[in-house]
């Protein structure tokens, strides 16, 4: 877990201030009105730290709490794309910055809990844990040259 914090907090103190260099115009362009634009893409990061932070603290106290999400109805019903750009970016670093705080706080024993996610996939909580990682790494590729 500690190379993921310090991924983490690299992320969090270096990712706001490359983000906020991206001209508005490039920030919000869409290819197609059914791909997502970089606005967009950190919206639903935001998303993915919202429902993950569920997932990081139900799975130590349910038995195989079963935690999903429709990203596109997320992305879509919090209407990133017309939200001011800088509270997306405060919203991104402040949820990270306490996702940090939340896997700090859990116990070794802990990590091997599991959930249920997509397609009914059991996990345990480190693998939720080590996959939330990559998947925002993956997804900050789109936004900005890493």
């Amino acid at each position: 877990m500690k190379e993921i914090i310090e991924q983490l907090e690299s992320f969090v103190s270096t990712i706001p201030g490359l983000v906020k260099a991206i001209n508005e115009t490039e920030f919000c362009y869409k290819e197609a009105p059914d791909k997502w634009s970089k606005k967009e893409i950190l919206g639903h990061l935001v998303d993915s730290a919202a429902n993950n932070h569920q997932r990081f603290i139900r799975v130590q106290y349910e038995d195989t709490p079963s935690i999903v999400y429709e990203q596109n109805k997320w992305v879509q019903l919090n209407n990133y794309q017309h939200l001011d750009s800088n509270h997306i970016i405060a919203l991104w670093e402040l949820y990270n910055r306490h996702l940090i705080w939340v896997i700090r706080q859990i116990p070794e024993a802990d990590l091997q809990r599991i959930g249920r996610v997509d397609e009914g996939r059991i996990v345990t909580l480190q693998h939720l844990i080590e996959w939330y990682m990559e998947h925002m790494e993956h997804h900050l590729k789109q936004i900005i040259e890493l």
